[in-house]
C-alpha cells in the first residue's frame, strides 16, 4: 500500500519511504494467495462485489466494495506495468490471458497470482521501482514514535533509527500510514514480527476514531510444525481440491458447510474439531490430485513441507491470527479524522471488509486506496512548515529492566490468545481487559521514565491494540462474521460499524457506574451517554439508547428497569449512593 502510493507520486515531489526493517520484511511480501479482480468472461464487477458483500456479513461498505472492484481490473494491469509477472495461460482463441484462481467466498476464478508467492513479487517489483524514482528516499530500520499534531493537523512524527538509537523529527506535509495489522497481539499469527498495530495506535493516540477492531480474520490453515512457525497455507490449495480431515481421516465439515466458505466458518469449524478430539491439528488432505501437481501449483509450500519431512501429502494444519478487518476509519481517499494524515492497506478501515474479508481483496485494496490517497495528498497538500519541536529526552533514563517487556510481552499475547480469540464469551473478554488495563498502566508509567527501544514501543502499541479489539468485542452485542460470543450467538436485524477514539475511554473512566445497571456486566466506551451532566455507561449499546430514550421523555411510562437505572444513577450523581 505504501509502494503504490509512493510511486503515484508526481515526480516533482520530495517523498520518503520508512521501514521498520526493510522493504521485503512486511506483511505483504507473505501473501501467497493473488489479487481479485473481475477479469473473466464467466465474471463480473457486480459479482465481485456481490462475493464481497456476502463475505462481509452486511457490513461493508457497498460504495467501498464498488470502488475497489471497480478499480480492480486497472490495479491488476498497473502493477503488470510496474514488472509484477503474473501467470498467464493460452485461451481457446490463443490469446495469452492472466491464469485466474479461485478462493473461499468467490464465485468464480478471479485471483491473478505468482505461483503461490504474489505477495513477494509484488513487493519485489515494487521496490525494484522506487529504487529507480531519483524523488523518493529509502529509510530502513528506522521505527515510529509518535505522530506530531500542529494547529489540528498531521505534520509529521518522530522516528527512533535503530542502527543509532538516536532520536529524529521527520517534518512532513503528508504522512501516510502503512504499517499494516495488528496480528502479532495473538500469540500465534500468520505474519512477520513487524504487524504490531503501530499506525494504528499512533493515529488513535493522535485522536483518529478507530473502526471494527473486533473483526480479526483467523487463517483456517497455518502449517503446524515447531520449526515452522507462521507458515500460511494458502486457502488456493483448497480451491484446487485440497479437504480437511481430521486424525481418524475423516470430513468435519458440518451440513451447508465446505472447504470453500468463508474463512470464518472454516477457522471456526476447525476450532471446533480440535477441540472436540483434543487433537493438536487437523490436516489438508492433497489425495485429490498426484504430488506433481501440487508441486507445479504450489512450489514453495510444497518445498517447505519436504524440508519438514512432510511428504504423505497429509499437511498438519490449525488457524492463526491473519488479518485486522478493522482499523483507522478512512474515507476512500486514505484521509483520517486528522487533516495531513492519511492510512492505507490494513492499517486503515475503509469498510471494504466488513466483518469478514474476501480472500485476496487486501493486496488489491492495498494497491487502490494506495494510488487514491496519492492522488488525494496532492489536492490536499499544505504549504509548508518546518517548526517541529526537538524529542525531549531530558527527564528519562535508560531502563535497566528489559525483563518487564519481554513478559508483558509474551503474557499480553497469552491473554489475547486465550480469551480473546475464535470464540469468545463476556467473562472471557472482561477478564482480558482487567489484565490488559494492568499491563497498559505499567508500559505507560515505563513510558515516561525511559528510554524508548523497538521493542517496548512495539509492546505499547500492541497493547492499545488489544484494548481496542477487547472493548470492540465487549461493545458488539452479537455475533456477526468473525466475531462470535457464546453469550451473544445471534445475529442483530441491524448491522452497523464499531467506532472507537480515545474520548470514548476517558470518559468510560469518568463515567459514575462500574457496570451496566440492567445487566450487572462491566460498561463499555462504545455506550456512553451524558445524564444531568455525568457521563453514565451501559453494557451495550441497546442499554444506553433504551435509557436515553426514556430520558428525553422524561421518564414517562418507562420500564420498570430504566426507572431503576435512573434511581441509581441519581443517588450517585446526588451522592446518597454508588
Amino acid at each position: 500500500a505504501g509502494l503504490s502510493a509512493a510511486l503515484s507520486f508526481d515526480e516533482n515531489l520530495r517523498v520518503a519511504v520508512f521501514a521498520k526493517r526493510t522493504l521485503a520484511d512486511c506483511a505483504s511480501a507473505w501473501a501467497q494467495g493473488g489479487v481479485a479482480a473481475a477479469l473473466s468472461a464467466e465474471d463480473s464487477l457486480q459479482l465481485h462485489v456481490a462475493d464481497t458483500l456476502q463475505a462481509g456479513d452486511e457490513l461493508c461498505n457497498a460504495a467501498a466494495a464498488e470502488t475497489v472492484a471497480e478499480n480492480a481490473p486497472d490495479a491488476i494491469q498497473w502493477l503488470a506495468q510496474q514488472g509484477v509477472k503474473f501467470n498467464r495461460e493460452n485461451n481457446d482463441d490463443g490469446q495469452n490471458n492472466f491464469a485466474l484462481g479461485r478462493e473461499g467466498g468467490h464465485s468464480a476464478r478471479r485471483i491473478a497470482h505468482v505461483d503461490d508467492v504474489t505477495g513477494r513479487a509484488v513487493v519485489s517489483a515494487l521496490a525494484a521501482r522506487v529504487a529507480e524514482k531519483s524523488n523518493i528516499q529509502l529509510i530502513e530500520r528506522t521505527i515510529a514514535i509518535n505522530l506530531y499534531k500542529k494547529n489540528d493537523s498531521c505534520r509529521g512524527f518522530y522516528a527512533l533509527h535503530l542502527d543509532s538509537g538516536q532520536i529524529e523529527e521527520i517534518n512532513a506535509r503528508a504522512t501516510v500510514l502503512a504499517t499494516g495489522g495488528a496480528s502479532k497481539v495473538y500469540l500465534y499469527a500468520t505474519t512477520p514480527p513487524d504487524a504490531t498495530g503501530d499506525g494504528i495506535a499512533m493515529a488513535y493516540r493522535l485522536g483518529c476514531r478507530i473502526a471494527n477492531m473486533e473483526f480479526v480474520q483467523f487463517h483456517p490453515t497455518c502449517l503446524y510444525h515447531p520449526q515452522a512457525a507462521s507458515f500460511l497455507i494458502t486457502e488456493a490449495m483448497r480451491g484446487e481440491g485440497a479437504k480437511l480431515i481430521n486424525q481418524a481421516g475423516d470430513s468435519f465439515m458440518q451440513k451447508g458447510e465446505s472447504e470453500l466458505s468463508s474463512r470464518d466458518i472454516v477457522a471456526r469449524a476447525i476450532d471446533a474439531e480440535m477441540k472436540r478430539s483434543g487433537a493438536d491439528c487437523v490436516y489438508l488432505d492433497l489425495s485429490s490430485h498426484p504430488e506433481e501437481f501440487w508441486r507445479q501449483r504450489f512450489p514453495t509450500i510444497m518445498q517447505r513441507c519436504q524440508q519438514l519431512q512432510l511428504n504423505d501429502l497429509r499437511i498438519p494444519v490449525v488457524p492463526a491470527a491473519h488479518y485486522c478487518c478493522g482499523g483507522v476509519q478512512t474515507d476512500l481517499f486514505g484521509r483520517t479524522d486528522i487533516p495531513g494524515l492519511y492510512a492505507v492497506g490494513e492499517t486503515a478501515s475503509t469498510g471494504l471488509h466488513g466483518a469478514n474479508r474476501l480472500a485476496s481483496n487486501s493486496l488489491l485494496e492495498c494497491v487502490v486506496i494506495g494510488r487514491r490517497a496519492a492522488e488525494a495528498i496532492v489536492a490536499d497538500l499544505p504549504k509548508a512548515d518546518n517548526t517541529m519541536p526537538q524529542w525531549d529526552e531530558r527527564r528519562i533514563c535508560v531502563s535497566s529492566e528489559n525483563v518487564m517487556v519481554a513478559h508483558n510481552w509474551e503474557e499480553l499475547r497469552r491473554i489475547m490468545w486465550n480469551y480473546v480469540g475464535i470464540v469468545r464469551s463476556d467473562e472471557r473478554l472482561q477478564r482480558a481487559r482487567r489484565r490488559t488495563e494492568w499491563i497498559g498502566e505499567e508500559i505507560e508509567q515505563h513510558y515516561q521514565r525511559h528510554a524508548v527501544s523497538r521493542d517496548f514501543l512495539e509492546l505499547r502499541n500492541l497493547v492499545q491494540c488489544a484494548q481496542l479489539i477487547i472493548e470492540s468485542a465487549l461493545s458488539r452485542r452479537e455475533s456477526r462474521g468473525l466475531h462470535f460470543n457464546l453469550d451473544c450467538p445471534d445475529k442483530n436485524t441491524r448491522a452497523v460499524d464499531t467506532v472507537l477514539s480515545r474520548q470514548n475511554f476517558i470518559k468510560r473512566k469518568d463515567a459514575i457506574n462500574k457496570h451496566c445497571p440492567f445487566s450487572g456486566r462491566m460498561i463499555v466506551a462504545n455506550s456512553l451517554t451524558d445524564y444531568r451532566g455525568h457521563v453514565v455507561g451501559f453494557c451495550n449499546v441497546g442499554c444506553r439508547d433504551a435509557f436515553a430514550t426514556a430520558a428525553a421523555a422524561d421518564f414517562l411510562n418507562a420500564t420498570d428497569g430504566i426507572l431503576s437505572a435512573c434511581e441509581k444513577f441519581n443517588a450517585c450523581i446526588d451522592g446518597n449512593g454508588g
